[in-house]
Formats: C-alpha cells, structure tokens, sequence
C-alpha cells in the first residue's frame, strides 16, 4: 500500500469527513439514528475484516481499554450526533459549525496538557487561526442558548473522539481504535433510536439511501477514521487538530462540486484562513511531531511497523 505522509492522511481524513454534510442531505428522512447506527456497523464489518485479513497480533484488553473504547464510542461516535441532531433543532447551521470549528484550538490547549507538556505557542496561534477560519467559513450564525449548549454538547464529543484515542493508539493502532468503538456505538444509537422514533426506526433504506450510507461507511467511516488515527498517533494531538478546520472546506468543495450551491466570499476567506493556520502549524520545531509507538505490530499506511517500545 502506497505510503501517505501524516499531514496528508490528516488532511485527507478531515475533507473526507466534510463531504458528508452535502451526502446527509440525500438521507434526511431516515430516522437519524437509526441511520448512523446502520454506518457505524457497515464502518466496524469493514475495518475489523482488514484487521483480519492482516492477521495483527492478538491484543489483550485490560478494563481500562474497555472504559476508554466505550467511553469513545459513548462520547465520540453516539454522543457527539446526539447533539448534534438536538443542535439543529435550536439553532441554525452557521453557529453550529462556528462552535464545532473551535476543535483544533481546544486540542491544541488540551492535547498537550494531557500528554504532560506545554502547548507550543506556535500551534495554539495556528489553531486560534484554523478556528477563526472554520467560523468565517460556516457563518457567525445565531441561535438560541440551549442551541448553543448542545453545539457546546458536540464540541466535547468531537473533541473526545481524538483525546480518549490517544492512549489506545500505541497499544492498539489505529484500526483497532477505529474499529471498536465504532461497533460498540451500533447498540447505543440503536437504543437511542428506537427510544426517539419507535418502529418506525426499523425501516429499510431505499436504494438511494443505500448508496448514502455505503459511502458514509465505507468512506468517511471506515476510511477517514484509520487516516485520522493514523495521522493522530505520528504528528501528535495538537498539530493534527489543526486539520479539522478542514471539515467545513471539506464541505464547501462537495457542495460545489455537486452543485448544491456556490462559493461566496466568506467560504473562500474562510479556507484561506484554515490553509494559513495549517501551514503556520506544521513549521514548529520538529520536537513536535512525534510517533506513538506500542505493541500493536500494525503496519503504517506505508506497510511499514512501528518499532517497540520497551516498558
């Protein structure tokens, strides 16, 4: 397999996870949870069949996995749509997509501090930049204080959902981490589901929502999630965070490229900002980029291990 460098599959992984705004529109009368427990399940088949097909040696599970697995897959995966589909119902698009857009400065804050070092100054101005940017880009919208709360609610699933991986990763590797929780959210958001729309969360797609969530599954499921963690594990939380600004270019491309709309000054000033802060971000000094290691023995995207590390 042909190898990627990081920024790239970070960046790669973040537009990906864009186009699924304009795809969402093509499944908006499909019960919404029931919706995404049907992707992540379709994400999960995927991935852990690669992870057989590559035959990864077997990893133990300590309690403590299983609590960071599910509480990803609880605050990442289930939590984070939760309130993101509550968000939309008090609030518009915009300012929904300018409080999410403030990911790459908290995990600039954040990230390092949990990793026991000091955020560098250079990576929270590119993140404050990236922010800034992704707000421009979605729109300094309006809405009302429970809109805003659960945006807030989404902030900290989108932001869980690369933190609670971190000390995974170097034990498990990034398909593993992409492949558990993404099983174990399926009975969540089944459970939500049938609890918010009853029956009626049962029905079967048609062929044009089929074709919806096979590309949600498949491509910014299954796919996006192994680049994003792959690229978490080698740049580090705080540098890979800028490129979540990209998810709302990721968008603006998609829609298009499709043709659902055009591109105004906002979206274009909006990208700009979100590239300048990128660029600003990845040229600290190199003691910022680093890999992490484990037990894993899962190949980088280059088919290249990882070398052990040693208790």
């Amino acid at each position: 397999m042909k190898s990627f460098p990081a920024p790239v599959a970070a960046a790669s992984a973040m537009l990906l996870v864009g186009t699924s705004t304009a795809v969402s529109a093509t499944i908006a009368d499909y019960p919404v949870f029931a919706g995404q427990a049907l992707r992540y399940a379709l994400a999960a088949a995927i991935l852990l069949a690669v992870v057989r097909r590559r035959r990864l040696p077997r990893v133990r599970l300590t309690p403590r996995d299983v609590l960071l697995l599910m509480a990803l897959a609880a605050t990442g995966l289930a939590g984070f749509n939760l309130f993101l589909v509550e968000a939309t119902r008090h609030a518009g698009p915009a300012m929904i997509g300018t409080v999410v857009g403030a990911v790459p400065l908290v995990l600039a804050l954040v990230g390092p501090l949990m990793e026991r070092r000091r955020p560098a100054p250079r990576t929270v101005g590119a993140a404050a930049v990236v922010a800034l940017g992704a707000a421009v880009a979605a729109g300094l919208g309006s809405g009302s204080l429970t809109g805003l709360l659960l945006s807030l609610g989404a902030l900290v699933g989108e932001v869980a959902f690369s933190l609670l991986a971190v000390p995974l990763l170097p034990k498990l590797g990034p398909l593993r981490v992409a492949a558990y929780p993404a099983a174990l959210s399926v009975p969540m958001l089944l459970t939500a589901s049938l609890a918010l729309d009853g029956t009626a969360a049962l029905r079967l797609p048609t062929p044009g929502e089929a074709a919806a969530f096979g590309y949600l599954g498949a491509i910014v499921t299954a796919a996006a999630f192994f680049l994003w963690y792959d690229a978490l594990r080698r740049l580090g939380t705080d540098r890979a965070g800028l490129f979540a600004g990209l998810i709302p270019v990721g968008a603006l491309l998609t829609t298009v490229v499709l043709g659902l709309g055009q591109a105004g000054p906002a979206d274009v000033t909006g990208a700009l900002l979100v590239a300048a802060g990128v660029v600003i971000g990845l040229r600290q000094p190199g003691r910022g980029s680093h890999e992490l290691r484990g037990t894993a023995g899962e190949p980088t995207l280059g088919g290249a291990r990882p070398a052990p590390q040693n208790a």
